[in-house]
């Protein structure tokens, strides 16, 4: 359960959680209109799937994920989550339609995606990554949302021994048409799809401090984008050297 709630430079509120070692629970499904709607708008908006990653074991809800290979227009692998808005997110008043969520991640065509090459955790991380933010709301009675940030760990971690990335920035996602983003499911449900992009400590502290708009703007600047890069420019991180790289 979350702490009492902090406050960044930016006037955004910082919410801390302590481990909790639930029992399994088992897991919640989606219905048939649920299912049928989130397949339809991923294959009108981004293309077929070519393949599911199904959940063998679950616990709380049943995560499958959509891996739709790199295409000319859309050079890059993308997974999506099926299973995040099974359950409502307990998100606070004003933010009711921010309820029911699911996730994206963007990888590039080059990284090891197959069964086999997912048995490391170098390569798997970021699917693990999606799928932990997924369950995450519902494990700890939250929300997350756009412009939020969570690191991995406190002190934050790197996810793998090849990069230094350590937090998660949920945004928009961006190389997609807007109506991707928002799915009328029906008159209650209305799910929202987010980008996970993995950034590095001082990203996230200069977030914290100055918000995420202006985050954003060193991201344009350098045209820093939702595919992943392990070894991607720090945007926050001072130079030692007497000019502007």
């Amino acid at each position: 359960m979350s702490k009492k709630i902090e406050y960044s430079e930016s006037g955004q509120p910082i919410y801390r959680y302590e481990n909790v070692e639930n029992e399994w629970e088992p897991p919640v499904y989606g219905n048939e209109e649920l299912d049928t709607k989130i397949e339809e708008h991923v294959t009108k908006f981004l293309g077929k799937s070519d393949t599911v990653l199904h959940e063998i074991v679950s616990d709380l809800i049943h995560l499958d994920v959509y891996h739709i290979k790199p295409t000319k227009e859309r050079n890059y692998h993308t997974f999506i989550t099926r299973g995040m808005s099974f359950l409502p997110m307990d998100a606070p008043k004003g933010c009711e339609d921010w309820r029911y969520s699911e996730l994206m991640v963007c990888l590039p065509p080059d990284w090891p995606v197959s069964q086999e090459d997912f048995k490391e955790g170098r390569n798997y991380w970021p699917i693990w990554l999606m799928k932990m933010l997924a369950r995450f709301p519902h494990k700890y009675k939250t929300w997350i949302s756009w412009g939020h940030t969570i690191p991995n760990g406190d002190p934050a971690e790197p996810y793998a021994d090849n990069t230094k990335l350590c937090c998660a920035l949920l945004l928009l996602p961006i190389d997609v048409n807007t109506d991707f983003i928002s799915l009328k499911v029906n008159d209650d449900v209305t799910v929202k799809f987010l980008s996970v992009v993995p950034i590095y400590k001082e990203e996230m502290e200069y977030k914290l401090k100055y918000g995420v708009e202006a985050l954003m703007d060193k991201f344009d600047k350098y045209n820093i984008n939702e595919v992943i890069d392990i070894k991607r420019r720090n945007v926050c991180k001072q130079s030692i050297w007497p000019f502007n790289r």
